[in-house]
This record gives structure tokens, sequence and C-alpha cells, in this order.
């Protein structure tokens, strides 16, 4: 989803009050279900972009049609640049069109517009496994970060307690489905996943941002040390070639293709923080995957097995 496509979407809207998704399409020179996803992205962010069913409906933008970003009202802003954010990483020319439209708000809004094009990266790559929503608590911690305002954080520490912290938020993190924050902490930067906050409360205290801050190079570094600490354990392995995508989605990243084999066995390179749970993620596949090492995770798949015979053989 690029961000000159969706501003320019939106200074459509603005020009001509409504719009179908077709004639946008022509307009943008994209396909329909192009055209279409981008209104909902708008919408969904929470800019008054409203579809209008039957007959001579379409698109409409509410509040009267403009031609520049003007008519946006303070939270607008800050949604459209939550949106737009991410969508300009993508290199020097995306960022500095981005900077010209923070520019071409009403003087109020641009800091807030700026903190909200800066509070996000999406990192496509996920870690592998099952699917996750977004968690409720991700539209506090952006308003904590467009409002620049730190945050009063109940999270569980590794012995599942959870303590109360107050923290400045640096930026949120989209990896894959899983949501994360980063945030300045007396002891340092740390890393909060989402869906594991127990409560979160905005405070009145500004939150104290680093000057340089770069939040796409400090997430790198973030993500470095978690696959180091998810990849500690590698398993040899040997699967027919259809079963290569179900490996590759559930190791993620952690999962590297070799070469076919004379059988027509395909050779993996399967990663995760312990033995054990590389064996898990293998045994449901049965007999259809073979791990040639090392010793420790074939090991954990004959115990699960042992251990499955036990229950249901009762």
């Amino acid at each position: 989803m690029r961000a000159d496509r969706l501003v320019a979407g939106l200074l459509v809207l603005q020009a001509r009050g409504r719009v179908t998704a077709a004639q946008l399409a022509a307009e943008l020179e994209v396909s329909v279900a192009t055209a279409r996803r981008d209104l909902e992205a708008l919408s969904a962010a929470g800019i008054p972009v409203y579809p209008q069913p039957g007959r001579g409906g379409g698109w409409s933008l509410v509040g009267g049609a403009r031609t520049d970003l003007t008519g946006l009202t303070e939270a607008e802003a800050a949604a459209l640049f939550l949106l737009l954010g991410p969508a300009a990483q993508g290199g020097p020319a995306a960022r500095t069109a981005l900077r010209k439209l923070v520019r071409a708000l009403p003087g109020p809004f641009r800091e807030g517009a700026r903190a909200a094009a800066e509070a996000v990266v999406v990192d496509g790559a996920g870690w592998g496994g099952s699917d996750h929503s977004r968690p409720p608590v991700v539209e506090l911690l952006q308003q904590a970060l467009v409002r620049r305002r730190r945050l009063r954080l109940g999270y569980p520490g590794r012995d599942g307690v959870t303590a109360v912290r107050v923290v400045d938020p640096w930026g949120l993190d989209a990896k894959g489905d899983v949501w994360y924050l980063l945030a300045g902490t007396p002891r340092g930067r740390r890393t909060f996943r989402a869906d594991r906050v127990v409560s979160a409360e905005l405070t009145d205290e500004p939150a104290q941002r680093p000057a340089e801050l770069e939040l796409a190079a400090v997430w790198e570094e973030v993500v470095a040390e978690m696959e180091g600490r998810r990849s500690a354990v590698a398993a040899a392995v040997l699967v027919p070639a259809r079963l290569v995508p179900v490996l590759q989605a559930l190791f993620g990243r952690h999962c590297t293709v070799g070469e076919e084999q004379t059988d027509g066995r395909v050779a993996l390179r399967v990663a995760a923080h312990t033995a054990r749970s590389v064996a898990e993620q293998l045994a449901g596949l049965g007999g259809a995957v073979e791990v040639v090492e090392p010793v420790e995770v074939r090991t954990e798949l004959t115990r699960i097995g042992a251990e499955l015979v036990a229950r249901h053989s009762r």
C-alpha cells in the first residue's frame, strides 16, 4: 500500500465529494480491487470515508469537498499519518513526500501528525505459527505515541507475576500479525508484546524519546536479538515436497529450504529456542518428517510419541 496513492485517493475524494471504486481506479490507474482496498484502509484508519450503497452511491468524504489537507480534524490527521508512516518506509522519496504532507497541515496539527508518522514500523516477516488478531490495547498505545505521553503498563515478568511500570513509548512494530511496543524504561530499552499487556493507562506526563531515534533501525536490533534466542537449536529434516510450505509457515524465517533428494524428499533446516520446541512443531506431521540430526530433537520426538501412546492407549 503506497503512501502517495492513499493521499491521492483522499485528495480525489476531497475534490469530488463522492466517487465509486471504479472511478477512483481509473483516476489513479490501478485495479478496482486496489482502489477499494485503499478506500477501506482510509475508513479503517479513522478518516471519515464511508460507502453509500445503491443507485448513485459510492464512497463519500464526510465534511464536504476540499482540495487540500486543511479539511481534516486533528484526530483525522493523526489517523491518516499513522496509516501513511509505515507506507512511506520504502525509500527517501516517500519520506520526503511525507514531510511535505505534514507541512501541508494546519500548524497546530503538525506535531501530532509527525509523531503519528514516526510511531509504527511494519515488519511483514512474521515469526511463523498461528495467526493473531490485533489487540484492542494497540489503539491506546497509538494515542500515547501521537500525544507523546508516558504509559502506565501492567505487564507479566518472566516469573509470571504482573508488575506495573511507567514507560516512555518510542514506537510500535507490527511483525506479521504480532504487535510490539518499543519503550524506554529506567533500565533502558524494553520491548513489550501488546497481546501480553495486562493493563495500560495514559498518564499526563510527557514522554521522553531519543532525539535521533530511528525506529526501523532499533527494531532491526530487537529482531536480531529475538532471532538469536528463537533459533538456538537447529535440526536437519527431510520431508515430502508438498510439506515444504507447511514447515515454512510453522517456522517462519527459521526454515531454510535445501536441495531435493534422490527419493523426491526435500532437505530443510528448521530452528527454535529448544529441542523440545522443534520437536513439538514437527510432531504434528507424524511419519512424514524425518529428523536427520541432532539426536536431541530425535529424542524429544520419541518422548512426545511415548506420551501420546500413554495418553491414548487407555
